[in-house]
């Protein structure tokens, strides 16, 4: 049987995982997780309920700790991006909750909820930002937060941004974002409009 340990996940997030009850690893999490660890692009197709936040959240968490560098004010190293604010909500609680023992930072942003506060957690630069579209949009616009230091983008949910309208901000955004990088999409479906990103 694999483990977690096989899969090259360092002792602080083991320790983590461990901690909430996590005991092996998934299918998507044993596919996905050594081709995220080699810093290769990925489109993984994985319903809700796969384990599929962990599949990229683990290894990204170990590929920060081990390379530990200030992302920059305003910044971030991995960019996140999640259709709805409760998507957005949840992955930043998962990425807080595998990397406890780390001392990373996460931020998460979205509508409905402070401008003001969200500045003010991007203001020092995080490791992990989790966003909605829209809302990143507005902070680029609004210069509180910098894109061009994103070392990894994940795109999760990606057929629920296409069919919630989020193409153009999507493409907004990748343009913004520097070409080297490290880009992991998860769906249920991939649409081509997805792949072209």
């Amino acid at each position: 049987m694999t483990t977690f340990q096989d899969l090259g996940v360092s002792a602080p997030i083991l320790k983590a995982l461990e901690s909430e009850g996590y005991t092996k690893p998934t299918p998507i999490q044993m596919q996905a997780l050594p081709i995220v660890h080699r810093g290769k692009d990925l489109i993984g197709l994985a319903q809700t309920g796969t384990g599929k936040t962990a599949a990229f959240a683990l290894p990204i968490l170990d590929r920060l700790h081990k390379d530990r560098k200030f992302p920059g004010e305003k910044s971030c190293r991995t960019l996140v991006l999640a259709p709805t604010r409760e998507l957005a909500a949840q992955i930043g609680d998962s990425f807080r909750a595998y990397g406890k023992f780390l001392g990373l930072s996460t931020a998460v942003v979205f509508g409905g909820a402070s401008m003001f506060k969200q500045k003010q957690a991007l203001y020092r630069g995080v490791d992990v930002l989790v966003a909605t579209p829209g809302r990143l949009l507005d902070h680029v616009s609004q210069r509180s937060v910098r894109l061009d230091k994103v070392e990894i983008l994940v795109l999760d949910e990606a057929d629920h941004m296409l069919d919630m309208g989020f193409i153009h901000d999507l493409r907004k955004i990748a343009t913004i974002l520097p070409r080297a990088r490290q880009t992991l999409f998860f769906s249920a479906t991939m649409a081509p409009e997805i792949e072209r990103i």
